[in-house]
């Protein structure tokens, strides 16, 4: 089998380029890329320059050979890339086809099961579902998310490598044509056809061409997996004479007959003729989706006993229908996504089983994607309606306006436009009811679900995205060219967010993100982070899981190592494993001694898994001047220790020390890579930098009450303070169970109201505060800050002798991260 890595003359060929200019045709590709934020390994990415009407991959060139990219799929003349240093350009016709080109000769290179799903709807559960049951059983390459696109498929078949042993890909197609180049990519052996409807109709004239479309996947599949109750006929029609069909369904001479269907508590009981399952879901779309999975299952060789055993750890999946939580303890059903009568039909059927909530309501909007609709038509969807229960219609569309006579719901209101309800839906009063919204694309209805989600804890901390990228420029220019950065994001970028703040910084070309433990990088993995990642403090137990997720540990003690190496013995598809050893160089907390490095040189020498990635050491006071002398000391101390591994090993090993105080005050020592910390969030304890750098964070609030409280009374718990004169006082809803110190207590904390600092009275509560607003002008409502450019969080934090980053770690989830992009 032909190796996952291929050389650029080999691809080029494979493409068969109109031009190519190679100025080193034996470089290897192992990663292709068409999204410059999504880079992983430069050196070997081959990026797919793909023009759409709003956007151009070629504009991105220029910043990706900065970035290390040397190989270029392009569709502009190569000319115009002549003398581009030490890069490899391929011309071709069409980026996208080029794409397909080469992901499908790369298909043909395994001899595996590929299980290629289709369908309008349940692609991507059934997929999710297949990988949870047989994880456990073989190693699985499977679509990222919902890629079943022309550009999303063979970015996922890309991926297969020598190591899997099944692969699971979803292909989706909006019009006729598309399905023939998706089936030469993933040319499953095994094929699921999931439900069929009307969605992305539009271009296709009738149902049956569009599932005529969808059956072409299966031209040379070996095995077909249906619902023999919503297809059959045309599944005869299919032109594979060595396919084999396995039906299931309520249909006599289906392949596993449905004798029974029951509803036990939470599950569903489903008797075939064969065996029973169960189900653990009652909504019929998890039903059919599960028994997809259950019947491949069945055909793969497991058995029932087996099968049940795997049913029951399914978990949902948030997909394209989405909970949330809305205003007035209602939820709102988002399926936005599609609308065709067997989806709005499974959406109903989900929505009966949301039981807490009795009252329901439909928001719908016209049925734009398919033929119009006569009386019959609009009967049909009231009879569906009244069937489930239904006790609220509103519609959106000039089809349902202009067939309100059909429609017999106890509360219905119609409306022309998007517009309009938006504008009416305001007024209307939702309490403890669920709201299924499902609209064709066109007519947006995210603005409704918008407007009807709940409005979270008026408390909020809010994350200036440009001032950070302002801060990690600021940063990078105090750097040598050469040197790497490491954004510190464990603990949640310490307290300011996750996924949304890391990709933008990512997408700034960070070289390597910093974690304090596995779960937090696999969050990432999950979450589509795709930048390299340390984990500091690693811990042996979840070696297995840094493996699967790509994560590199820290190394920082023999015992861990040889966890490490027992785990590693387990993965024989691992060639190389990178680690980052860490060396005490006087903090004395983590890392290995002076007289530990010639036994783990020795120990990793002999282990050819284990590549050192890098070897650093941390700073324990790089911000105090009166430490300088041991900080340098600390410095020289690593140089000598670190200098043994790079004798001993002949690959580049990455050296790093300095930490955001660290870049300030010791340039000389920036070595190969720095670790930029709460510097990236705007702080530092260095004066200097401080004014440079900017504020990114404000923790907000608002005003829920204003009363004036008489000299001599007591506010707040065990009356703690007592007013001198009579005041203004107002209640804003943040206490210690948002991560408010109770040190900031009784005037030892203030916040900022318009434009004023003003006091803590009293003791801070669990869910909210006190503060003085004598002879301010104030109403409910107003806006309140509790740290911000006005109230900086170090100041407040050094006047109760603790460190921004407790104050900024303890905010806890329930206070709202916004993300602004000024």
């Amino acid at each position: 089998m032909k190796n996952v890595m291929y050389k650029i003359s080999e691809i080029s060929t494979i493409l068969k380029a109109s031009h190519d200019c190679l100025t080193d045709s034996d470089a290897l590709v192992s990663e292709v890329c068409f999204d410059s934020r999504q880079l992983y390994d430069p050196e070997k990415t081959l990026f797919f320059a793909i023009k759409t009407a709003r956007n151009d991959g070629h504009f991105y060139i220029d910043e990706l050979l900065r970035r290390g990219v040397r190989n270029f799929v392009i569709t502009e003349p190569i000319a115009n890339y002549a003398g581009k240093s030490k890069a490899n350009f391929i011309e071709v016709t069409d980026a996208v086809t080029a794409m397909q080109q080469l992901a499908a000769f790369h298909r043909q290179q395994f001899d595996i099961h590929v299980i290629g799903i289709t369908g309008s709807n349940g692609k991507t559960i059934v997929k999710e579902w297949l990988a949870q049951m047989l994880a456990d059983c073989c190693s699985i390459v499977k679509s990222p998310n919902s890629y079943n696109s022309q550009i999303g498929v063979p970015f996922s078949v890309w991926k297969m490598k020598p190591q899997h042993r099944l692969a699971i890909f979803e292909a989706g197609i909006s019009e006729v044509g598309e399905m023939a180049k998706l089936e030469q990519i993933i040319h499953p052996t095994i094929g699921i056809l999931t439900n069929i409807g009307e969605a992305h109709a539009s271009f296709f004239n009738n149902k049956k061409e569009k599932l005529q479309e969808k059956l072409t996947l299966f031209t040379h599949a070996k095995i077909l997996i249906y619902n023999k109750d919503h297809a059959d006929e045309e599944i005869m029609e299919i032109n594979n004479p060595s396919l084999q069909l396995i039906s299931w369904g309520k249909a006599e001479n289906a392949t596993y007959r449905i004798l029974d269907m029951v509803e036990i508590n939470s599950s569903t009981e489903i008797k075939f003729e064969e065996g029973i399952i169960t189900i653990p879901f009652v909504d019929q779309a998890s039903i059919e989706n599960a028994t997809h999975a259950a019947v491949t299952m069945l055909f793969l060789g497991f058995g029932w006993d087996e099968v049940n055993a795997r049913l029951a750890r399914l978990q949902s999946i948030q997909m394209r229908m989405e909970v949330i939580e809305a205003l007035n303890q209602s939820i709102i059903i988002n399926d936005t996504y599609s609308l065709d009568i067997n989806s709005l039909r499974i959406a109903l059927q989900f929505q009966l089983s949301q039981s807490p909530f009795g009252k329901k309501c439909v928001i719908l909007s016209d049925f734009e994607q398919i033929k119009a609709f006569n009386d019959q038509d609009y009967t049909e969807i009231n009879n569906l309606l009244l069937s489930h229960k239904i006790d609220r219609l509103l519609t959106v569309g000039k089809g349902f306006y202009q067939h309100q006579h059909c429609f017999k719901i106890s509360e219905q209101c119609f409306f022309e436009n998007t517009e309009k309800i938006l504008s009416s839906i305001r007024k209307m009063d939702f309490f403890k009811e669920s709201i299924l919204i499902k609209g064709a694309r066109s007519f947006h209805f995210e603005q409704i679900v918008d407007l009807l989600r709940m409005r979270t804890h008026r408390t909020i901390l809010q994350v200036s995205l440009p001032a950070i990228i302002h801060n990690l420029n600021f940063f990078r220019s105090k750097l040598q060219p050469q040197t790497q950065i490491v954004a510190m994001v464990k603990a949640l970028c310490y307290g300011l967010g996750d996924a949304e703040l890391i990709h933008e910084i990512c997408y700034h070309n960070i070289d390597y993100l910093a974690v304090a433990y596995t779960d937090e990088g696999v969050h990432l993995r999950l979450r589509d982070i795709k930048t390299p990642i340390i984990v500091l403090g690693a811990e042996a137990h979840s070696f297995d899981m840094m493996v699967e997720y790509d994560l590199e540990p820290e190394i920082f003690n023999l015992h861990y190592l040889e966890k490490l190496e027992w785990v590693l013995e387990n993965h024989l598809e691992i060639e190389q494993f990178k680690i980052h050893i860490k060396i005490d160089s006087g903090m004395h907390r983590l890392g290995f001694d002076e007289e530990d490095i010639d036994p783990l040189i020795q120990k990793i020498k002999s282990n050819p898994k284990l590549k050192i990635a890098s070897v650093f050491s941390h700073l324990a006071s790089s911000e105090d001047a009166v430490d300088d002398h041991f900080t340098k000391e600390q410095i020289r101390r690593f140089d000598i220790m670190n200098q043994r591994f790079r004798d001993a090993f002949d690959y580049p090993i990455l050296r790093h020390i300095l930490n955001s105080s660290g870049i300030a005050r010791f340039p000389e020592a920036q070595m190969d890579m720095v670790r930029l910390g709460l510097g990236l969030y705007g702080f530092s304890p260095i004066q200097e930098y401080r004014v440079q750098l900017q504020h990114a964070i404000t923790l907000k609030t608002v005003i829920t009450q204003i009363k004036t409280v008489k000299k001599g009374d007591t506010i707040g718990y065990n009356r703690t303070f007592a007013a001198a004169d009579d005041m203004t006082v107002a209640v804003i809803p943040i206490g210690y169970a948002d991560g408010l110190p109770l040190a900031l207590s009784n005037g030892a904390g203030k916040v900022v109201v318009k434009g004023e600092k003003r006091n803590i009275l009293g003791k801070i509560s669990m869910d909210m505060t006190v503060i003085d607003v004598t002879g301010l002008d104030v109403q409910i409502g107003d806006e309140v800050i509790v740290y911000g450019e006005e109230n900086p969080v170090d100041e407040i934090a050094k006047s109760i002798n603790t460190i921004p980053y407790e104050l900024l770690t303890s905010l806890s989830k329930r206070v709202q991260r916004v993300y602004v992009m000024e």
